[in-house]
């Protein structure tokens, strides 16, 4: 199980917020944070069920994380353990996340794969996601996998797709020319991008694409 304790800060606030895997006593508050966080147009069959949720613990406990602050849930973040081949890097996150049922755990696999990471729109400016993230790579060095890694959707990228294609995009991203919101992040989280996949989810922003972003184990001795 984890767990961890550590202080975080919105503007001139210091507060404290516990990390630390999620139960089923949480599952209706995840429901309603994603609910919030993706409210419509956004998918309702989108949102976590029960039963994803109780697979999620079932699989792979130790990936299922979220963090409070003041006793209140304020973000969660869920991941699988995959056997990735960085030759065949193409996929799908239904396929790979099973539809986020996380029946395709590999418990004998090399890489943490991120499947959700949603903060409530209330917590918002305390940097929550990185400190989910941060656990996440914590998470990889403990169980000695290569990498953590996971699909991130580019909702800048329709404005710009008639100028540029995707990998030219991606070059434009990292030399810090443009930003979005998405990609910007995970880039200042650590991670770096391994290649742009057509296809990885519906997403008319993102035309659907998604970039594969990685973060390297340096503990690893054969990445």
């Amino acid at each position: 199980m984890y767990r961890k304790e550590q202080f975080v800060f919105r503007k001139n606030e210091m507060y404290q917020a516990i990390i630390r895997n999620y139960t089923e006593v949480d599952f209706n508050e995840l429901i309603n944070i994603q609910m919030r966080a993706f409210p419509p147009p956004f998918p309702s069959e989108l949102w976590w069920n029960k039963e994803q949720l109780e697979n999620h613990l079932k699989y792979f406990r130790l990936g299922a994380l979220c963090v409070e602050i003041n006793g209140r849930i304020a973000g969660s973040m869920t991941g699988l353990v995959i056997d990735f081949n960085p030759s065949e890097p193409d996929h799908t996150w239904e396929k790979i996340t099973d539809d986020g049922y996380i029946r395709t755990h590999d418990e004998k696999g090399n890489t943490l794969y991120v499947v959700d990471l949603c903060i409530d729109p209330e917590f918002r400016g305390f940097k929550l996601g990185k400190v989910l993230m941060d656990a996440m790579y914590e998470i990889v060095v403990h169980l000695k996998l290569e990498r953590l890694l996971g699909g991130g959707r580019i909702p800048t990228y329709h404005k710009y797709s008639h100028i540029y294609t995707i990998e030219e995009y991606v070059n434009k991203l990292t030399s810090g020319g443009y930003k979005d919101p998405v990609i910007t992040f995970l880039l200042q989280c650590g991670r770096s991008p391994l290649k742009a996949v057509k296809g990885y989810i519906k997403d008319e922003e993102s035309l659907d694409y998604a970039i594969l972003m990685e973060w390297r184990n340096p503990f690893c001795l054969n990445p």
